[in-house]
């Protein structure tokens, strides 16, 4: 059985580089700002979280933040075009697993995806 990605991320072309990269290996899902992500991880239960960083409504460190209130298990990869250390400590610091930066890599965000 495919795991279920949920893919946090508002910009169009982002998700369209990021969903064909996964498509066929995972069965995706879409959130379009940091709130419906967290309603999508009670309503569509996904196995893995790609959570962008800037987003409308709620960002992705607040999602991340809300998400882990009420599951600690499930692993939310930071996937952002902000790459200092001090952005990847905050990522950790909100309850990510792994940071990846953007542009996406796709080696590096699928070898990302099978350690979980």
């Amino acid at each position: 059985m495919m795991k279920k990605v949920l893919i946090a991320e508002d910009n169009e072309s982002n998700y369209l580089l990021t969903s064909t990269i996964l498509r066929g290996k995972y069965e995706l899902c879409r959130a379009m700002n940091g709130q419906e992500a967290v309603d999508k991880v009670i309503s569509e239960k996904p196995d893995i979280v790609l959570m962008d960083w800037k987003m409308p409504l709620m960002d992705g460190l607040e999602a991340t933040q809300k998400i882990r209130t009420f599951n600690t298990e499930l692993p939310i990869i930071a996937l952002t075009a902000y790459a200092f250390d001090a952005d990847r400590r905050k990522a950790l610091e909100a309850g990510c697993n792994e940071f990846v930066t953007k542009p996406v890599k796709i080696k590096e965000l699928l070898n990302t995806l099978e350690k979980y």
